[in-house]
C-alpha cells in the first residue's frame, strides 16, 4: 500500500473463494475462477485446503471487480508469502487472515466458500468480532432514532435494520443503549433506563423473557455501574430528517471539547432536512450518511468504525486483542478458537493524520493450543486450568463448556 497509487483502471485476476475451480457449460473456468488444488488436510478438521496458496472471500453485497475492491487486493497478494512462512515456521498455526476496511476477507490456507440455500456470501469481515475490536478502541455508544409519525412503513424497517447493523459491530469491550423518541424520550428496554450496559450478546437482544430469564436480567440491572469504557463516546441520530440544528444545545454540553462525537444517519430519500442533519455531525467530530433503501445500510453504518480508529494511528495505539472464546462455523471447526488481531493502518505520510484503516490481520488459536502450555502433570492430581478474561467471560474449563460470568451472581460464588 506504501508504493501502490490507486488505479480506478486496474485490471487482474484473483482467486474467489466461491467461484474457484467451477466451469461454465462449455467447460471452462468461470471469471474469478481458475483451477486452484484442494486436499484434505487433518491439521485443518479434513477441510479440503490449500497450503500454498490464500484465496479471497467477498460478500454477495460488495462488488468483486470494484476498483477500491481491486486496487486492495492487490496490496495484500504479498500476504500470501507471509502467511506460508508463518506456517512453516509454526506448524501449530490454523487459520490466517486479513479483513479489509474495503468489505474482501483474505484467508490461508485457501478454501472453497459455501454459499448458504440461496447462493448469499452473507459473512462480511468487517462485522466479526475479531475485526470490530481491533479496529475500534472500547465505545460507549447511544443509539437514539426517531419514531415520529413521518417515520412510517419502508423508514422504520430501514431504522430498524440500521439499529441492528449498529448493535452487530459492537462487542462485549463496548457499552450502549437505544432510546426512541418523539415529543418525549423512552427507553428501549426498560430495565437499562439511564444508564450504559455491556454490549455482549444477551444486551444486544431484545426478546420475552423467561421467569429465570427475568431473574437474570434483574440482577444484570442491580449489577451495573453505567459508566461505560470512559474511552471513545458517541451519539448515533437515526432520522428523516431534523428541524433544526441544536446548535445551542451543543455549545452548552458538547463544546469546544466535542467529547462525543455525532454520527446521523438521514433516512428516506427526502432531502429536506439534509442540511441540519449534516451540520449536526460535522460540527461534532462525527459522519453524515444518507440511507435511503436496505441495501445501503451495511456500507453506511460501516464508516463511523473508520472515523472512531483514526485516533488509534495518530495515538500509535496498535494493540492487540484476543476475542471471547467461540465455536468457529465459518472453517466448520468443532474446537473452541479464539482469535487475535490488529488494526493495519496507511503508512503513506499524507494519511498519517487521517489514520486511513486499511483493516485487520488475524490468526485463530485453538484453545487447547493454550491449555497445553499448563500440561496436566504440573497441575497435580485434581487439578485443572481454565482461562477467563478480564471481562469475566470463562474461555476454557474442563467442561469444554464456556461459561459466562457477566457479573457475579447474587447467590453464587464468583469463579474468578
Amino acid at each position: 500500500d506504501l508504493y501502490h497509487e490507486f488505479n480506478a483502471t486496474l485490471q487482474f485476476d484473483y482467486y474467489n473463494s466461491m467461484l474457484i475451480n467451477t466451469v461454465d457449460e462449455d467447460g471452462n473456468f468461470v471469471d474469478l475462477g481458475g483451477e486452484f488444488p484442494l486436499e484434505g488436510n487433518e491439521h485443518f478438521n479434513n477441510m479440503l485446503v490449500n497450503t500454498q496458496q490464500s484465496n479471497i472471500q467477498v460478500p454477495t453485497n460488495v462488488y468483486n471487480k470494484d476498483p477500491y475492491i481491486l486496487n486492495a487486493i492487490y496490496n495484500s497478494e504479498a500476504l500470501n508469502d507471509v502467511f506460508i512462512s508463518n506456517f512453516q515456521k509454526d506448524p501449530t498455526l490454523t487459520w490466517q487472515y486479513f479483513g479489509s476496511s474495503t468489505g474482501f476477507f483474505r484467508i490461508y490456507p485457501g478454501i472453497k466458500w459455501t454459499p448458504d440455500s440461496n447462493g448469499v456470501a452473507a459473512f462480511d469481515c468487517r462485522n466479526r468480532n475479531w475485526y470490530i475490536q481491533a479496529a475500534t478502541s472500547p465505545k460507549d455508544i447511544i443509539i437514539m432514532v426517531d419514531i415520529s409519525g413521518s417515520m412510517k412503513g419502508l423508514k422504520m424497517t430501514i431504522a430498524k435494520h440500521t439499529i441492528n447493523t449498529i448493535l452487530d459491530t459492537l462487542g462485549e469491550n463496548d457499552f450502549v443503549n437505544v432510546i426512541a423518541y418523539t415529543d418525549y424520550v423512552r427507553y428501549v428496554e426498560p430495565c437499562f433506563r439511564g444508564t450504559l450496559v455491556q454490549a455482549d450478546l444477551d444486551n444486544r437482544e431484545v426478546r420475552p423473557l423467561s421467569a429465570s430469564r427475568r431473574l437474570k436480567e434483574l440482577r444484570r440491572c442491580l449489577s451495573t455501574n453505567g459508566q461505560g469504557s470512559m474511552c471513545n463516546q458517541a451519539i448515533m441520530l437515526i432520522t428523516d430528517g431534523a428541524m433544526e440544528d441544536f446548535e445551542s444545545v451543543f455549545e452548552e454540553f458538547n463544546w469546544p471539547e466535542r467529547r462525543v462525537r455525532v454520527f446521523t444517519y438521514l433516512i428516506g430519500r427526502e432531502m429536506t432536512f439534509a442540511q441540519n442533519t449534516k451540520w449536526i455531525a460535522c460540527n461534532n467530530k462525527g459522519y453524515y450518511t444518507h440511507i435511503s433503501t436496505l441495501a445501503d445500510v451495511q456500507e453506511n453504518v460501516m464508516e463511523y468504525l473508520h472515523v472512531l480508529s483514526r485516533p488509534m494511528v495518530i495515538n500509535h495505539d496498535h494493540d492487540i486483542i484476543w476475542t471471547e472464546a467461540y465455536m468457529d462455523t465459518v472453517a466448520q471447526s468443532l474446537l473452541l478458537m479464539t482469535s487475535v488481531a490488529m488494526p493495519v493502518f496507511s503508512k503513506k505520510k499524507e494519511t498519517l493524520s487521517h489514520g486511513i484503516l486499511l483493516g485487520v490481520v488475524g490468526s485463530d488459536v485453538p484453545l487447547m493450543e493454550v491449555m497445553k502450555l499448563a500440561p496436566r502433570y504440573m497441575l497435580g492430581a485434581h487439578g485443572y486450568a481454565f482461562l477467563i478474561n478480564n471481562n469475566g467471560y470463562i474461555l476454557a474449563h474442563p467442561d469444554l463448556r464456556p461459561l459466562v460470568s457477566s457479573a457475579p451472581s447474587l447467590h453464587e460464588p464468583n469463579l474468578a
